[in-house]
């Protein structure tokens, strides 16, 4: 199991065909071990360029912390 933290933000794309953005926030336990919990937003666009910008504006997220899926 990697001890990295996972990128902070997901955009990916859903059954519809829509991008949706999913926040995950890692902590670790006291082994080093990293837990990740999850929030998927409820918002969705159709574009994963359009989620980017998104989190790029609203969060200021940069470019190393989008993973896309």
């Amino acid at each position: 199991m990697s001890r990295v933290a996972v990128r902070p933000y997901l955009v990916a794309k859903d059954e519809e065909g829509a991008f949706r953005i999913t926040v995950r926030t890692t902590r670790f336990n006291s082994q080093g071990y990293p837990l990740v919990s999850t929030e998927m937003l409820g918002d969705t666009f159709p574009t994963a360029t359009k989620a980017r910008a998104y989190l790029r504006e609203t969060y200021r997220a940069e470019a190393i912390d989008i993973a896309t899926k």
